[in-house]
């Protein structure tokens, strides 16, 4: 239907409606009241609004006005009013009239909007869909298709949060001539700025990290490490993620040191726990664990008390940009993050010759992620593989 078209119906339809109620009601004008008569000629402003928009709903308002006050109201049959009362029913009618239509026009308006938005990424999507379909022919297009919609996502909404709160701060702090800021306001909103600063950079660290190991451009310096500092040292990194949970701490007693390079295990165990404090509810616990496992390695493992992982995807969390609540998963809202920690830990986890899984936590409540790490060979000549390429496969 063309937009004339549907303007001719919408008019018509204005005229005919309140012609056919006026009509219908008209020879039991002595048996109703004037509410009756106006809700009828209401109704009628209503459906011209939700159908055709706010120009036929005027319409049938003024036909309503004139046929409320020429049929029903005394003395009938003319446009005399005699009763002040009915001068204040004419006028509440007709203002009820407007306002209404125009509030079902808008409300009309924003559901088209609304509908042409759902077409709008359904298209989008299915254009995805088909250029990722094509892209699977050869890996080279997978993996850039991937990494393009990926970071076009990142930047819609993970990246463009911060920098939304940042500029808000700072406009008010700059406007601060016209709103009077407290000392305690202005520090608040420097610590907005300074959060979402740490988040951005965060961001932008995993990005490079990521990058890097991809390319092989990351070497792991082996030393002769102990967990507990290795623990220590992620424990007090994410001191400020965990102020909300109760953090439990059990390390087997007389562990033995494990080459490694403990800044990146650190921040493999430091993700696991940046994982676990998303994903969890306030006040629950977040328990670190390590201790001997089988074939020389050692295992830590942090687990939360959160709704968990299904068994379908604790595969897929380890893909780059993955998050389960993309997937249907459940989780305590949309966390904050571009899904890039645990793809990084599998590749570090991964270049010590370890192995990191998903699993249930006890009693099948949250999830439990661990990692095994061998604990190394004292023969090794440090000196010749101080500096070993990080190589890890992300493709699955």
């Amino acid at each position: 239907m063309t937009s004339l078209w549907r303007k001719v119906v919408g008019y018509a339809f204005a005229v005919f409606g309140v012609a056919a109620v006026t009509a219908a009601l008209a020879p039991f004008n002595d048996r109703l009241n004037s509410t009756t008569v106006a809700l009828a000629l209401l109704l009628v402003v209503l459906f011209a609004a939700t159908g055709w928009g706010s120009r036929p709903a005027l319409l049938a308002a003024v036909l309503g006005v004139v046929c409320f006050n020429f049929f029903f109201l005394p003395p009938v049959h003319t446009f005399t009013i005699e009763d002040p009362q009915n001068w204040a029913a004419l006028a509440a009618f007709l203002i009820t009239a407007l306002v209404a239509g125009e509030l079902s026009a808008r409300a009309k308006r924003r559901a088209e909007e609304a509908e042409a938005g759902r077409r709008e990424i359904e298209r989008l999507y299915d254009d995805y869909r088909a250029a990722a379909e094509r892209a699977r022919r050869a890996e080279v297009l997978e993996q850039n298709e991937r990494l393009k919609s990926a970071l076009l996502d990142a930047v819609t909404h993970d990246l463009r949060t911060p920098l939304t709160s940042i500029k808000a701060a700072v406009t008010t702090l700059l406007d601060e001539a016209e709103v009077t800021l407290d000392d305690e306001a202005r520090r608040e909103f420097f610590e907005v700025i300074n959060e979402e600063a740490d988040r951005l950079n965060h961001f932008v660290e995993n990005m490079v990290e990521l990058a890097r190991i991809e390319a092989g451009a990351v070497s792991l310096r082996r030393r002769w490490n102990s967990v507990e500092e290795i623990v220590a040292m992620a424990m007090a990194r994410a001191d400020a993620l965990t102020r909300d949970h109760r953090l439990e701490v059990e390390l087997e007693s007389e562990l033995p040191v494990a080459r490694v390079d403990a800044s990146l295990i650190a921040e493999v165990l430091f993700s696991l726990i940046d994982n676990a404090a998303k994903y969890s509810p306030s006040g629950s616990r977040i328990k670190i664990s390590a201790g001997r496992a089988e074939n020389e390695r050692i295992m830590i493992a942090v687990e939360d008390q959160g709704r968990g992982i299904p068994a379908p995807l604790r595969e897929r969390v380890f893909d780059k940009f993955f998050r389960a609540t993309a997937e249907g998963a459940a989780s305590l809202g949309r966390p904050r993050g571009l899904g890039m920690g645990l793809a990084i830990a599998r590749g570090i986890v991964e270049a010590h010759g370890g192995r990191i899984w998903v699993e249930s936590g006890a009693g099948g409540v949250g999830a439990r992620i661990a990692f095994t790490v061998p604990i190394g060979d004292e023969e090794i000549d440090e000196e010749v593989r101080q500096d070993e390429p990080i190589t890890a496969n992300f493709g699955r």
